[in-house]
């Protein structure tokens, strides 16, 4: 579905040269642009590409406003976090129902006592059980499993084959990738001292998802053993991430591939974790804290320091570790001489 340049302009807060009237319905590389598509430009060195492209529209920053250029151009002093919001807009608008109905494809399974908002779209052979509620525009994949009670908000996005385990709570504008579990299970059991055997410990608590998460394909996420597991507002999870049960995850956190947390972990706002990280249980890590890739966290430990960046297992401070690394370098010389 098209939008004016003019509409997006308003939308995104950019100023708008050219064309009012211009149109686009799609977003697009320079290499692969058509009339129909805007780019984006952040240096003067890719602006000549740009306008030489077949894209309609450019979104550039303040050095292209003085420019000599045929295309509209929309001014922004972010280019690549515009181009993004306008990506989002154009998705939204084409998902809008025009009746506002609800459309359940006719495999689905969908119990009477489900809610269903304005727009909701439900796909082939999905599974909505008893007291599930689903907000406006949410669209829900083929092959998902969504259980009872479970509460889904507006604009969220379940992709196919995702599996949502009963009373869990997904905020508005959500992203689920296939594949994904939640609210499953934790990893908790008791150890009968006498015969040696393990016996499952409650997990009857619950998963809180807020606003504006994404969580990556075949991602799994406990829910909480007695109380309950909490990602935060922002917070970006990517493709198979493993988050144990009463974890709380902070806003605006970024946890990339193949990480795995123990259960009772806090990750406070702002963290990055790199790919491969494993932290131990009840550990903590701090305020704008980056974790390097395979980076370890030991059970309890605390790592504070907004904007630090820690390596290795143990993790440390960055500096303390390539110092390590370059002393057991001069040490294996010094052997081998």
């Amino acid at each position: 579905m098209k939008r004016s340049l003019q509409d997006i302009a308003s939308e995104i807060k950019a100023r708008l040269r050219g064309s009012h009237d211009a149109e686009i319905d799609g977003v697009s590389s320079l290499q692969s642009a058509s009339p129909n598509h805007l780019v984006f430009v952040e240096d003067e060195k890719h602006f000549t590409a740009a306008v030489k492209s077949g894209a309609g529209a450019i979104i550039a920053g303040e050095f292209a406003a003085t420019l000599a250029c045929d295309k509209p151009l929309l001014i922004s002093d972010h280019p690549k976090l515009a181009f993004a919001r306008v990506a989002q807009l154009l998705r939204d608008t084409g998902n809008t129902s025009e009746h506002g109905q609800a459309v359940v494809h006719p495999t689905a399974a969908v119990s009477a006592m489900v809610v269903l908002g304005k727009g909701v779209r439900i796909d082939a052979r999905s599974v909505l059980n008893e007291d599930v509620e689903v907000g406006d525009g949410s669209s829900i994949g083929a092959g998902s499993a969504i259980g009872k009670g479970v509460k889904i908000g507006s604009g969220c996005e379940i992709y196919p084959n995702v599996t949502i385990y009963p009373g869990t709570t997904l905020g508005n504008h959500v992203i689920i990738h296939a594949g994904a579990v939640l609210g499953s299970d934790g990893f908790g059991y008791v150890r009968d001292r006498k015969s040696g055997h393990y016996e499952k410990f409650p997990q009857v608590g619950r998963l809180v998802i807020e606003d504006d998460v994404e969580i990556g394909a075949n991602a799994t996420v406990d829910r909480g053993a007695l109380d309950e597991t909490r990602i935060r507002r922002g917070a970006k999870i990517d493709n198979l991430v493993h988050i144990g049960h009463n974890c709380d995850i902070g806003e605006d956190v970024v946890i990339a591939a193949q990480t795995g947390l123990s259960g009772s972990i806090v990750i406070e706002n702002g963290a990055i974790l790199g790919g491969q990280v494993g932290i131990g249980e009840h550990a903590t890590i701090g305020e704008g804290v980056m974790l390097g890739g395979q980076g370890g966290v030991l059970p309890n430990k605390i790592l504070r320091g907004k904007g630090v960046a820690f390596w290795g297992t143990p993790a440390q401070p960055l500096r303390q570790y390539l110092k390590q690394l370059a002393t057991l370098a001069k040490l294996s010389k010094k052997s081998e001489s």
